[in-house]
């Protein structure tokens, strides 16, 4: 398909044949939209301009180009969004009391990283759009620069951004990854917006253990537990400790008590099952961990994100808002004296909250 040969059919076959691809490789979904994103750049700034991004500066740093895609790549007309289904068993709704022991581990990091997977198989596509269309660029990314996925999610078609912020679709619920590939060819757009299917339903915004959505679709996330066992490099808020329960990375809940994850597809990619028993590990099995076992463990996985010692910080707190027996203890007493100050305020936080415990409620374990 020479370039100067293109023209509105062979875009409409193009468009076609992209999706079709996208299928091969495996995403369940593929929408094309167009660059314009001047609602959701209004709604960025603002959220921005409250402080509720937290530590996340590199959301603030990339000036327009997070809403501007033909400045972050010059020429692009049109944005090609996939979706990749991760779900490996059935959500069911719980809360932190519930094995209270165990760590729980958001659903997307229990398995190998996504991020290889989804960037190996877009750059397959992207070469197959520009072997079709020669003199043609494209660009993949996934989650590697400052793209606005979910607000071109939507626009192609994939869903609707929810209450609580995540993109909704009415065939497979919220557990998916999104990646895009930027692209100067005039493709014939999706869906240019997607109906809002949340209704008058708020259970997401009411399941949140740290409140952390001041509004319908305004998530501060300077109290979400994702960004504090995640994000955050330093000491977790005292206030919001108790509240995060045994969540040692990430969060669900939000996702969890959705009804429209009743649809939730499963997938059937390897790379996605739980690895290592992280699935149903138990919290001092994981405290244990020496620093050598979380690199081997943890080799591509998001878990790496939070580093060894947000690993060590997170399952403290756990630990501290467990019930009180004689293991517990024993473990947070070994790590007591550990050179890192970030864990030493954590673990002796979750001491003095089982002393607590003690004196209101003496245990029969201790």
């Amino acid at each position: 398909m020479p370039s100067q040969d293109i023209n509105n059919s062979s875009m409409i076959k193009l468009a076609a044949d992209i999706k079709q691809w996208g299928k091969e490789l495996g995403f369940q979904q593929v929408g094309i939209t167009d660059v314009a994103l001047q609602e959701h750049e209004a709604r960025l700034n603002q959220w921005l301009a409250n402080g509720y991004h937290g530590e996340l500066s590199y959301m603030a740093h990339h000036g327009s180009k997070r809403s501007h895609p033909e400045e972050l790549l010059p020429g692009t007309l049109c944005v090609i969004s996939v979706r990749l289904d991760y779900l490996t068993t059935q959500a069911r709704p719980t809360t932190h009391e519930q094995k209270a022991k165990n760590a729980k581990i958001s659903r997307y990091a229990l398995g190998r990283d996504y991020h290889k997977l989804m960037r190996k198989r877009l750059a397959k596509l992207a070469g197959k759009i520009e072997t079709q269309a020669h003199q043609h660029g494209c660009r993949a990314f996934v989650d590697s620069a400052p793209v606005m996925e979910r607000a071109l999610a939507e626009k192609s078609g994939l869903g609707w951004i929810g209450k609580n912020t995540m993109l909704l679709n009415r065939e497979a619920g919220s557990y998916f990854f999104l990646g895009e590939i930027f692209t100067n060819l005039p493709l014939p757009l999706d869906q240019t917006e997607s109906k809002n299917h949340c209704g008058n339903c708020t259970a997401c915004l009411e399941i949140c253990p740290t409140q952390a959505f001041v509004a319908p679709y305004v998530l501060d996330a300077r109290k979400c537990i994702s960004y504090l066992t995640i994000e955050l490099k330093g000491p977790i808020p005292e206030p919001l400790r108790p509240m995060i329960g045994n969540r040692i990375f990430g969060c669900d809940d939000c996702q969890t008590i959705c009804p429209w994850n009743r649809f939730a597809q499963l997938s059937s990619e390897d790379d996605f099952q739980p690895r290592h028993g992280l699935d149903s590990a138990q919290l001092i099995e994981l405290f244990n961990w020496t620093e050598d076992e979380f690199l081997e463990k943890t080799a591509g996985s998001a878990i790496r994100r939070a580093g060894y010692e947000g690993w060590l910080r997170n399952i403290a707190v756990a630990l501290g808002n467990a019930p009180t027996d004689h293991n517990i203890l024993r473990a947070l007493s070994a790590k007591s004296g550990t050179r890192s100050s970030l864990v030493k305020e954590h673990v002796n936080w979750a001491l003095v909250q089982h002393t607590n415990k003690q004196r209101k409620e003496p245990s029969s374990d201790v």
